[in-house]
């Protein structure tokens, strides 16, 4: 995930400065296709990090050439990424229920 510049905050916030105006840098289907790109890039990180800690575990169980805290390490790695995972998800969740609730 890229760090955005704070020294600019129009670029920051998705907006071009053209003609003395600000504008839109993408289209709300272009935002939309890259947040769907976003997402499903931060999922297959999360399922990678998962992958890596099984094949690990299971070198160690076969007696393969792996140390301990090296498993250990890549299995707290994939506990921490998705415990985070499920926060953020349980955050949009309440966040879209929050948005549910609101009266028209």
């Amino acid at each position: 995930m890229a760090i955005q510049s704070i020294f600019n905050p129009a670029q920051s916030a998705g907006l071009l400065k053209m003609d003395n105006q600000m504008k839109p840098a993408s289209t709300p289907y272009e935002a939309q296709q890259s947040f769907g790109t976003f997402l499903k890039d931060a999922i297959q990180e999360v399922n990678n990090k998962q992958s890596d800690s099984d094949m690990m575990t299971e070198k160690l169980v076969r007696g393969g050439d792996v140390e301990l805290h090296d498993v250990m390490i890549t299995a707290q790695k994939a506990t921490i990424t998705l415990n985070a995972t499920m926060e953020v998800r349980n955050k949009v969740i309440e966040a879209y229920q929050e948005i549910i609730r609101m009266p028209v």
